[in-house]
C-alpha cells in the first residue's frame, strides 16, 4: 500500500496539478492512515494491501483521531484523503470498492468566515512602513490579496508575465490548474510598479541574472515565496489590528463581501473567485446581511426587536 500512496502522490502532482500545500497534507493524512492500520495487524504479519482496508477500519480511524482530540475539521480532511485515494486506486482496477465512502463525514460546526471591515482593511494595506524593498513588496501582495480576491497559493504561483499593467488585469491559476483573468484595482497596481522598480534597482546593483519564470513577489534571496511565508507575513501585519490575526484567506472573504455589499453581482463574484459551484459564493451572502441587521439594530432608533426574533442568518435574538 506505501508503493500506491507514492503512486497516487506522482498522480496528484503530475496529472492533477495540485498546490503542493495539497498534495503535503494528503501524502502525510495517508502515511498516518497507513501506520494506524498497520498497528491493527497482528506481529509479523505481510504489509497491509488496499484490499485489507474496509469500512469497519476507516471507522477505527475515525474514532482513534476524535480520542485524540483532533479537530472535526481535520478529521473531516484526512477522510476525504482516503475517498480521493480510493478513487485513483478504482481508477486503476487496483480496487474497485471505496472502504471510506460508506463512513460518514464528521458533522462540521457551521461558522461563517472571518470578514474584516473595511476600515480594517485599510489600516491592513498601510501597515507596511518604509521605502526599503521588503516594505514594498508586503504592501504589494497586500494589496494584491484584498484586490483580487486570489488564493495565497495564486498570489504566490503568479509570474510578472501574469500582470497586465496597462489594462489592469492579472492571470491566476487555480485549483487543478485552472486559469482566470481577474481585475486588479489601480492602488494594488501602484504598488506592484513601485516594488518592481525597486527590485529592478537591487537587481542591477548585485548583478544578479534570473532564468525562467519571473516571480511577481520574492523572497530575499531572489526565489519564489511559499505560502507559508506569505501567511506568517499577513498575521505579522494583522497583529496589529484590534481584532487580532487574520489568515491571507481573510482578504479573499473580505474582497467578496465588501463587494456583495457595494452591489456587485454573485455571479460575478463567483467568476472572480474562481468557484465552481455558485453555493460555495452564495455564504458571503449570510455574512453580509448578517452585518448589515447588525448595523441596522445598533443604528435605527426603531429597530427593537421582540425577544424570541429571529434574524436573517436563522439564530434567534436574546
Amino acid at each position: 500500500m506505501d508503493k500506491d500512496v507514492r503512486a497516487f502522490v506522482a498522480f496528484l502532482k503530475d496529472e492533477r496539478g495540485a498546490s503542493p500545500e495539497t498534495i503535503r497534507a494528503y501524502h502525510s493524512d495517508l502515511r498516518q492512515f497507513l501506520a494506524f492500520a498497520s498497528s491493527k495487524r497482528p506481529a509479523g504479519a505481510a504489509s497491509i494491501k488496499p484490499t485489507d482496508v474496509d469500512p469497519m477500519l476507516v471507522r477505527e480511524y475515525l474514532y482513534w483521531l476524535d480520542r485524540r482530540q483532533e479537530q472535526k475539521s481535520s478529521m473531516a480532511r484526512k477522510l476525504a484523503a482516503l475517498r480521493t485515494f480510493y478513487r485513483y486506486l478504482n481508477r486503476d482496477k487496483i480496487r474497485r470498492v471505496n472502504p471510506a465512502a460508506e463512513v460518514r463525514t464528521p458533522k462540521l460546526p457551521q461558522r461563517l468566515p472571518r470578514v474584516l471591515t473595511k476600515d480594517d482593511a485599510n489600516a491592513l494595506m498601510e501597515f507596511p512602513g518604509g521605502d526599503g524593498l521588503s516594505a514594498r513588496r508586503d504592501r504589494a501582495i497586500l494589496e494584491t490579496l484584498y484586490s483580487t480576491g486570489a488564493r495565497v497559493s495564486e498570489v504566490v504561483g503568479m509570474n510578472r508575465e501574469d500582470l497586465d499593467l496597462r489594462e489592469g488585469l492579472v492571470r491566476l491559476r487555480g485549483k487543478g490548474r485552472k486559469e482566470r483573468i481577474v481585475p486588479i484595482g489601480d492602488v494594488a497596481l501602484e504598488a506592484i510598479r513601485e516594488y518592481h522598480a525597486a527590485l529592478q534597482r537591487s537587481a542591477r546593483r548585485s548583478q544578479h541574472v534570473q532564468h525562467g519564470p519571473s516571480p511577481a513577489f520574492r523572497n530575499a534571496r531572489g526565489g519564489r515565496l511559499t505560502a507559508r511565508s506569505v501567511g506568517r507575513l499577513v498575521g505579522k501585519y494583522s497583529a496589529r489590528l484590534s481584532g487580532g490575526r487574520v489568515s491571507p484567506h481573510a482578504l479573499r472573504h473580505s474582497f467578496a463581501t465588501h463587494l456583495l455589499d457595494e452591489g456587485a453581482d454573485l455571479r460575478a463574484i463567483q467568476e472572480m473567485l474562481g468557484h465552481a459551484s455558485l453555493s460555495t459564493t452564495q455564504k458571503y451572502t449570510h455574512v453580509a446581511m448578517d452585518q448589515l441587521m447588525k448595523v441596522y439594530d445598533q443604528a435605527h432608533p426603531r429597530a427593537g426587536r421582540a425577544p424570541g426574533a429571529r434574524t436573517p442568518s436563522g439564530k434567534t435574538k436574546s
